[in-house]
């Protein structure tokens, strides 16, 4: 099996990094929604880690539902993207 097969398809990458750019909070009850998507907790942790996004989590609802968004003052020109979202980095819609 390819490496490609263990990893996020490109738009979902592309709609994560957007959204949060777009200074939304989402969920994965979001991602599902808006892009049938079902990875967002593993694209938010490479954000995270791989690519120093500085992601704040926020736990709401009785059911403790995780929703992501990037910290406050955050310097967005400072960003380092994945390869499916570096169109964002140039302020294009890719």
């Amino acid at each position: 099996m390819t490496r490609q097969k263990w990893y996020s398809g490109a738009t979902q990458v592309y709609w994560t990094c957007k959204a949060l750019l777009e200074g939304r909070a989402i969920s994965h009850k979001t991602e599902i929604r808006e892009v049938r998507g079902w990875r967002l907790g593993a694209i938010i942790h490479r954000l995270r880690h791989e690519f120093g996004w500085p992601i704040v989590t926020e736990y709401r609802g009785p059911d403790h539902v995780a929703y992501y968004s990037l910290a406050p003052g955050s310097d967005k020109a400072a960003l380092r993207f994945p390869r499916s979202a570096r169109a964002l980095a140039e302020g294009g819609e890719g």
